[in-house]
């Protein structure tokens, strides 16, 4: 062999070492915007982790979108603490992963130990155990989240079947702060003192809260699911006055819908759900601060329904809060111009748009007859098709047959704004399954 091959020889070698090095260093980690960065994660083999099946489809089975800092944890925030989400999935499947936030942080988040379980009962911090995994990221225990930044975990070999709470906790010994959250989530999570993370017993978690902190994904890898369909929308979608803890949201409903006509021998589509509804969301404008509080629809599509993975249907339910919120928006085209931007943004990636119809308010504190009117106008080009791939008429659906302004007094929620449980299982008995199915036009 000649010197020069020698040469290429011994490069080639240093080459691979560097790669291999780097591989062990380093942690996948995505911006909150969908732009992929990568950080340095602890280097410490993981325990009890597992590599997935290789066969599959990648389904959001649950989500709930990043929606503010939480309050009072600005300096205090939950250093040395266990937080132990309680989530409900859409479909099951032979493995998941998570995807954890720090948007509203103002320094890294360091996680030194995170895990998955299956739920031992309904609303319930203990954990079935011969569920209990450890979860990893790029192959660490331990993963730090730069702030403003998401990190998503290795998958893991978890049996997970559909219609099912989940615990995933996550253990930090120091939390700069804030903590970002998803408030009025209509499910109890939980919070314990100390490195709890593993512990199948729920004692320890004695802090109640109706929110979810840092989770904000639960993906599996699913043999039946066709993809994921994502709900964006506001209160109305992320199922304000439901009743907490039992799953009633619309798109809860919805999932079970599909799932019983699938069972049933339908041909419908068996989607994965990924519920990215805000309480009082609008499409045009966020809320204060940097990142905003409440993003708007068109600052958090890209993050929200691109982000989510096999992304086949979003259902758009905005544009009350526009209306109803101040400064309020008197222009219907304004309205109209933004839910058009998300079709497109969504046609551009070959995804089916549903949109909602725009719901009554008659009673509610904000109504006015003006804003009363823009409703209208939005709702009649909601209907006439030029909007969005296909409709699902919630205003109908729940609107009094004597006085349309406003609720059927048997699907109020008693504010005039909110449906109750029986209000949101008849919005989700309005879609045609059938629409569901498809894909993005190539023109609309």
């Amino acid at each position: 062999m000649t010197r020069r091959h020698h040469g290429y020889a011994l490069l080639a070698a240093i080459v691979a070492l560097i790669v291999g090095l780097s591989t062990a260093l380093y942690a996948s980690v995505a911006a909150d915007d969908g732009t992929a960065r990568r950080t340095v994660a602890d280097p410490r083999p993981p325990h009890n982790s597992a590599a997935p099946a290789s066969t599959g489809t990648w389904v959001g089975s649950w989500s709930a979108s990043p929606a503010a800092a939480e309050p009072g944890t600005e300096t205090a925030a939950l250093s040395d603490r266990s937080v132990r989400n309680v989530v409900h999935t859409s479909v099951g499947g032979t493995s998941a992963r998570i995807t954890l936030s720090n948007l509203y942080g103002r320094q890294p988040l360091p996680v030194t130990h995170a895990t998955i379980a299956l739920a031992a009962g309904d609303d319930s911090a203990w954990a079935a155990a011969e569920t209990m995994r450890r979860l990893t990221f790029n192959g660490a225990a331990s993963v730090l989240v730069p702030a403003g930044e998401q990190v998503m975990s290795d998958p893991v070999r978890i049996a997970v079947p559909p219609d099912t709470d989940v615990l995933v906790t996550t253990y930090s010994p120091a939390e700069p702060g804030p903590v970002t959250v998803h408030a009025n989530a209509r499910q109890i999570s939980y919070a314990a003192l100390g490195d709890h993370a593993g512990s199948v017993t729920g004692a320890a978690f004695t802090e109640q809260v109706e929110a979810w902190r840092y989770l904000t994904a639960l993906d599996v890898l699913s043999k039946e699911s066709h993809g994921t369909l994502v709900a964006l929308g506001d209160s109305l979608t992320d199922g304000h006055s439901s009743t907490v803890g039992a799953n009633r949201r619309w798109p809860d409903v919805l999932s079970q819908r599909l799932r019983r006509a699938a069972d049933a021998g339908q041909e419908v589509p068996r989607y994965g759900i990924a519920n990215q509804g805000i309480g009082g969301n609008r499409i045009l404008t966020g809320g204060n601060g940097r990142p905003a509080d409440n993003p708007s629809g068109l600052d958090r599509f890209s993050r929200d329904v691109l982000g989510r993975p096999n992304v086949k249907v979003v259902v758009i339910g905005l544009g009350v809060n526009d209306i109803l919120r101040n400064p309020p928006v008197t222009d219907p085209d304004q309205i109209l111009d933004g839910l058009r931007t998300l079709v497109r943004q969504a046609h551009a990636r070959g995804i089916k748009v549903v949109g909602a119809t725009l719901m009554p308010f008659l009673g509610h504190r904000g109504y006015t007859d003006v804003r009363e009117a823009v409703r209208q106008e939005v709702n009649a080009e909601i209907r006439s098709g030029r909007v969005f791939d296909a409709v699902v008429d919630f205003d109908e659906a729940l609107r009094d047959p004597y006085d349309p302004r406003g609720f059927r007094a048997d699907y109020d929620s008693g504010d005039h704004l909110h449906p109750n449980d029986q209000g949101y299982a008849r919005m989700a008995e309005q879609f045609d399954l059938k629409d569901l199915t498809g894909s993005a036009p190539a023109k609309l």
